[in-house]
């Protein structure tokens, strides 16, 4: 699988030198510059609020988060957390992932165009953990970790989640294609 390996081997950032434009982190916050490439898995014990227009689609304790280089975790919520009588399958959207696999997305009945979710029916098996989980797009939610609303990474492709605990400079912005 040479394309899986190209794809895999293009980046330049691999979390294990901060470059130069990196925010220092303070006592308590984090640098995205530090999380690894390969990405991670982190488990998350901290209560996850998703909401639309109000109406609660998510609530979990039960998180995984997905750390890697430049980029704001994504969490990914166990499908028993999730209310998914308020989604549909998109069955015409996939997208691909050199690390997780091929993913499929969810839009929210009342907008039935709109991805708002995706998840990886069979992710590669370093990625295992993340079948029966539902990521979810903050720029199209509310959302909610331990209480703080997250603030949407700037990309309509990427969807991390920015904490207050968090330092970018962040991935998503034009330019930052490459990081």
């Amino acid at each position: 699988m040479d394309w899986l390996d190209n794809a895999r081997n293009h980046w330049k950032n691999r979390g294990n030198k901060r470059p130069s434009f990196a925010i220092e982190p303070k006592e308590g916050q984090r640098s995205v510059w530090d999380f690894p490439r390969p990405p991670i898995i982190e488990k998350v014990s901290k209560p996850i609020l998703i909401k639309d227009q109000g109406n609660k689609i998510v609530g979990s304790k039960n998180a995984l988060a997905v750390l890697e280089t430049a980029s704001p975790p994504t969490y990914y919520i166990p499908k028993s957390d999730v209310n998914e009588s308020t989604l549909v399958m998109m069955p015409t959207k996939t997208s691909f992932c050199e690390w997780k696999g091929k993913a499929t997305y969810y839009a929210l009945k009342t907008n039935a165009e709109q991805p708002i979710a995706w998840s990886y029916a069979n992710p590669f098996p370093e990625f295992g953990s993340l079948k029966d989980y539902i990521a979810f797009y903050p720029q199209h939610l509310q959302c909610f970790v331990d209480g703080d609303l997250v603030k949407a990474q700037n990309s309509s492709f990427y969807a991390g989640w920015i904490t207050p605990d968090l330092v970018g400079p962040f991935k998503g912005e034009p330019g930052t294609e490459g990081w």
